[in-house]
Order: structure tokens, then C-alpha cells, then sequence
């Protein structure tokens, strides 16, 4: 029996149970990428919240269909009705076609997250693959009296929506009064009949590259368009859970409600769950902005912030440190620290999968029994990574007495805890004991012929140690710290890490 969780209902704006409308089966959509330049680490941070979700859900016995969509047509500079498509933008200035920029990306995007630990969704619709389910939608607003067209342009008509009762803000916690003097007349040149009403279809500008023809105009859809029609697609009028960034609460997510209850005529999504952002200097992280690092950047090492590589499951831990609901303030201290928590339960996890604890026949640490319990209950309780980490990190130091031979334990009670780092940083957390994952675990993973090798070099070295050879023992010890590989000896042997 799946055991309950609770998440946080930004639509509500309070902790809930989580109940799904058809259990065990659930349905998740989540915003994906605008594919027109390399992910940064502001988009790491929603795709490894969701991918946790979505193993916890799993985890815990759910059928999940998660759908996370491409964006590849319609997201206009500053995510505004007015200016140049993000991705023709790029295609323009390199000379490529829209759709070559977008596969280009996509396919970058894939690469990054395969390596982040990041599964792929159950299904991956493109927005440009969705043209006619969104101009089907657009109709049937149209239909219901809560949309107009305007100069070839459908906008959708908020001050309607609102005085037949709907709540235009019911997400954000905005109201019109708000919007009407934020919004700018020069965004939608006169065409709007009020300043928050939004796209649900475009009319090219001859120019404008990426048209298909409907009954209004030669155009493309609004940005917002893609999620309500193909979230209603693949999961349903109707469905669990609606995922993204916070900074898309308003206006993508609010536009989605509108859209979704005129067409429909009830809302989607029963839980909206956002991220909080990444900053850099208490600044939102963005490519609007510059201040953004991509991922290839953190993975060479090639950015003037940046002291150092860092492997993916560094980034992805640095994630998880932090409880998605907070802000995530980047430096490059803080990714040190990072690296350093990560090799610490590494080489535990190591330790335990290696073979290289011996088991005794009583056992002097406290039974892991509940540890797995403990950190199940944490992730439950929205998502709370910090809280299973800190936990794991109580029993790294039994883990290392163990190793050191201060403490002891079963045959069973060793089982029970390599089964848990397993279950927990593994399965739940997507971390990785792999090369590629940067951790240094003696004998695990992708480290095993660097492992094979160094172990054989310290079997030298303890023979050396047997004959009393103190020279040879000295020298290899200090060759390897030379190399960055620390050698600890133990009343046994020796273990080894990396520096």
C-alpha cells in the first residue's frame, strides 16, 4: 500500500493530501523546455524536482503518465503577445531553419539531462506537432463567448471571463486592476480591447517564419495555447498534477487556467507544484538576463565563476540539498560544499555495495531497520530531499565505523543497509556511483578498473609494510597523494579516496 503524500497546492496555497482522481493511475504534466539555446542551471532545477516526484510516485506503486512538452513555436521574446519567436529569433541569426535550431536543442537538452539523471517523460509532445488540437481549442473559446479576433489575432477576453464569475488570478493571487496598469499599450499595438488579455492565436507578420494557415489568419498559436491542448490530449480534461517553475505561474500557468475552464468549462489541473528559482547573486537566474551558466559550462569547468568542473551528479545533488519550495542561491562555495557532501555519501554507498565490510556475528550500531522508513516519510511529506539526506548522513558515519572496525554488524543488518542507500540515493534521489556521476567510490560503479588498479598498488604497498620495507611504503603512499588519492590505513589495510 502506497504509503500517503502530501504536496503543496499552489492553487490553494496550502500542504494537501495527495488523492489522485483515478488510482492508481496518475497524470502529470509538466512545462518543458523553449528549445532555442543549451539548458542552464535554472532549468535543471524543475526537471530534477519533477523527476523526483515522478520516482517517488513510481516508487510508491502509481501507473504514472508524465507528460513534459516541447516548446518549439509560439514563446515571443520576454514571454510577451508582441515581438520575435524566440526560436526564429536564433534561426535567423544563424542562418538555420526554425525547426534545425529546434531539433539542435532538443536533442542537447536530452543529452544533458541522460546525464543528470533525469528520466525521460511517458510522453513528449512539441508544440508544432499540436497545431490543429490548439486551434481546436481556440474554437471552442471562440464557441463560449471568451475570445475575440482582432486584426487576423484571437486574444482571449479576460474582463468577460472575470464578469461571468471566474477568478483571473486565482493562481497568482492577482487581480485586473494590477494588470491593467502594468500592461503597456505598445505589447499588442491596439489590437487588445484590454491590456491582460493574451494570444491564443497570432497572425504572422510576413517576416515570421514558422505560419500555418486557420479560419483567422495565416499564423501560429500564443504561447500559453500548447499545455492546455495537449495536456487535455494525453491526460484528459481532467488530471492529477501541473508542474513548472514558479516564474511561469503568471502569466503561463494563470493563462492555462482561463483558457482551460472557458474551453471546457471546469479547470485541469487538480494540484499545481512549483520549483522556486535559482538566483545568482539574489538575482533570478535567466537567459534574459545573461546571467545565466549552462550545463556544459558546470560540467568544463569554463566560466569566470566557475573554479572548477563539476560532474552532473554534483549539479543534481546541489538540487536536492535544497527543498524545491526555496530559493537556491548559486556559488561556487556552495558547489564545493556540494562535492564534497556527495563524496562523503559515496564512498559510504561504495563501501556497502564493494563487499569490503565484513560482517560480524553480533552487531554494535543501531538497527537500520527504520532508515528506510525514515527517509520514505521525508520524501512524502512534499518532497522533503534535505531532510532523507541529512538522514543518510547520520548513518555515513556509522558506515565508516564500520569500516574502521569500531563498530560492527550483521551479515543482515549490512544488507539492510546497502538495500537502503540503494533504494534512497538510487531509485528515489537518481543519484549515480558512476564515473560520470563524479563519485569516488572504492570499487563501485565506473570507478572499478581506477579501483582494481589503486587496490593493487596498496597491496604493494602492504607488503612492503609486512617486510618493514617503510621506504617503499612511504613512497607509495606519497606518489599516490601526489596524484590527488588520499590513502587512510586501518589496523586491516588501507582505503583510498580522491582528493
Amino acid at each position: 500500500m502506497a504509503k500517503p503524500i502530501y504536496l503543496y497546492n499552489t492553487l490553494s496555497r496550502r500542504k494537501e493530501l495527495f488523492e489522485p482522481l483515478h488510482a492508481p493511475a496518475v497524470g502529470m504534466y509538466v512545462c518543458g523546455p523553449t528549445v532555442y539555446g543549451d539548458p542552464h542551471l535554472g532549468h535543471v532545477r524543475p526537471a530534477v524536482t519533477f523527476d523526483l516526484l515522478f520516482r517517488l510516485l513510481r516508487y510508491e506503486g502509481y501507473k504514472v503518465r508524465y507528460v513534459r512538452n516541447i516548446t518549439d513555436v509560439g514563446h515571443l521574446e520576454n514571454d510577451a503577445d508582441a515581438g520575435e519567436d524566440k526560436i526564429a529569433k536564433k534561426a535567423r541569426l544563424e542562418q538555420l531553419e526554425p525547426m534545425e535550431v529546434a531539433q539542435y536543442y532538443t536533442n542537447r537538452y536530452h543529452e544533458f539531462m541522460d546525464r543528470l539523471g533525469v528520466l525521460r517523460p511517458s510522453i513528449e509532445p512539441h508544440a508544432s506537432g499540436h497545431i490543429i488540437e490548439q486551434m481546436a481549442m481556440t474554437r471552442a473559446i471562440l464557441d463560449a463567448g471568451y475570445a475575440y479576433v482582432s486584426n487576423g489575432s484571437v486574444y482571449f477576453d479576460v474582463r468577460k471571463y472575470v464578469s461571468d464569475g471566474h477568478n483571473y488570478g486565482i493562481l497568482s493571487g492577482r487581480n485586473l486592476d494590477d494588470m491593467q496598469s502594468g500592461g503597456r499599450s505598445e505589447d499588442y499595438e491596439g489590437e487588445k480591447r484590454f491590456a491582460a488579455d493574451f494570444a491564443l492565436w497570432k497572425k504572422a507578420s510576413p517576416e515570421h517564419i514558422m505560419r500555418w494557415p486557420s479560419p483567422w489568419s495565416e499564423g501560429f498559436p500564443g504561447w500559453h495555447m500548447e499545455c492546455s491542448a495537449m495536456g487535455a490530449k494525453y491526460l484528459g480534461e481532467r488530471f492529477d498534477i501541473h508542474g513548472g517553475g514558479m516564474d511561469l505561474m503568471f502569466p503561463h500557468h494563470e493563462c492555462e487556467i482561463a483558457q482551460s475552464t472557458a474551453a471546457l468549462g471546469h479547470a485541469s489541473a487538480k494540484y499545481w507544484v512549483h520549483n522556486n528559482m535559482v538566483t545568482i547573486g539574489g538575482q533570478k537566474m535567466g537567459k534574459s538576463l545573461g546571467n545565466f551558466i549552462t550545463l556544459e559550462q558546470f560540467f568544463t569547468g569554463d566560466h569566470p565563476l566557475l573554479s572548477q568542473a563539476y560532474s552532473p551528479m554534483v549539479i543534481r545533488f546541489f538540487i536536492l540539498q535544497a527543498h524545491y519550495r526555496s530559493t537556491l542561491d548559486f556559488s561556487d562555495e556552495a558547489l564545493q560544499a556540494a562535492q564534497k557532501g556527495l563524496e562523503r555519501l559515496m564512498k559510504a554507498w561504495g563501501l556497502l555495495v564493494s563487499g569490503r565490510l565484513t560482517p560480524a556475528a553480533t552487531s554494535t550500531i543501531l538497527s537500520p531497520a527504520g532508515l528506510l522508513g525514515e527517509c520514505e516519510e521525508a520524501l512524502c511529506d512534499d518532497l522533503n530531499s534535505p531532510v532523507a539526506i541529512a538522514r543518510l548522513f547520520d548513518w555515513v558515519r556509522h558506515v565508516n565505523a564500520l569500516n574502521d572496525g569500531t563498530l560492527a554488524a550483521t551479515e543482515e543488518d549490512l544488507k539492510t543497509l546497502r538495500n537502503t542507500f540503494d533504494r534512497i540515493l538510487g531509485d528515489l534521489l537518481g543519484l549515480s556511483l558512476s564515473a560520470e556521476g563524479g563519485a569516488a567510490a572504492p570499487g563501485a560503479g565506473g570507478n572499478d578498473r581506477l579501483g582494481g588498479v589503486i587496490d593493487m598498488v596498496l597491496e604493494v604497498r602492504q607488503q612492503a609494510k609486512a617486510a618493514k620495507d617503510w621506504a617503499t611504503s612511504d613512497l607509495i603512499r606519497d606518489r599516490l597523494a601526489a596524484l590527488g588519492i588520499r590513502v587512510k590505513d586501518r589496523k586491516d589495510g588501507a582505503d583510498w579516496e580522491l582528493e
